[in-house]
């Protein structure tokens, strides 16, 4: 009789431990798909490719012509150029200064056609953003060419130098002077020679005869 009371006993209490259990298993998990998720943080986008301009020539003489490159601006846009005009401070290269009598030298800068208004043109891209454009200058001096996109606002420049074609020094008074100076004076002094060689054979020919 103890016995089957002892055997009850531990039966009832390992079904009140087993409830609270199943009630736990019974209750429905949470799926992965409720749960509170972060996603992972993006790589931050590539920033647009940066616009550039080239001149196949950084020095040409008046009267060449250039071609200018631009990448990286928008597709199939409209690009802006235009011109800037810095005139040569010193005498253009190429040209030697003018040098007068007494060693002093006059700076033979260009000074026609030194246009101080920019010049402006356009040029149309590709599929890819790219153009090509063919310039020649009427000026010279310093040139800067600055690109914009009308659509993308993309920018980019560069420079050339032009210089004047390579002329003959002109013939100048002063560079004239020392020349026939110096004629002159060895005109002067050929005579002289002549003069004293006729003499010492004349006076050759008067002891000979003496004699």
């Amino acid at each position: 009789m103890r016995l089957s009371r002892i055997i009850m006993a531990l039966t009832v209490g390992l079904a009140v431990v087993a409830v609270p259990t199943a009630a736990v298993a019974a209750q429905p998990q949470p799926t992965p798909s409720a749960t509170a998720t972060t996603d992972p943080p993006q790589p931050p986008p590539y920033p647009p490719a940066a616009a550039s301009l080239t001149v196949n020539r950084p020095t040409i003489y008046l009267g060449e012509t250039v071609i200018l490159t631009g990448t990286g601006f928008g597709p199939n846009e409209t690009v802006d150029i235009v011109v800037t005009v810095t005139p040569f401070a010193a005498p253009a290269g190429g040209q030697a200064p003018a040098r007068r009598s007494d060693g002093s030298t006059v700076a033979m800068a260009p000074v026609a056609h030194q246009a101080s208004a920019p010049l402006t043109f356009t040029a149309q891209t590709d599929a890819q953003g790219r153009f090509t454009r063919s310039y020649k200058p009427s000026v010279t001096g310093l040139l800067t060419f600055t690109a914009t996109g009308r659509e993308s606002g993309r920018t980019a420049s560069t420079q050339l130098r032009v210089l004047h074609k390579k002329q003959p020094l002109p013939v100048t008074g002063d560079s004239m002077g020392t020349p026939m100076k110096l004629g002159g004076g060895l005109v002067g002094a050929g005579a002289v020679m002549l003069l004293l060689t006729l003499a010492w054979r004349r006076r050759q020919r008067l002891g000979g005869a003496a004699h």
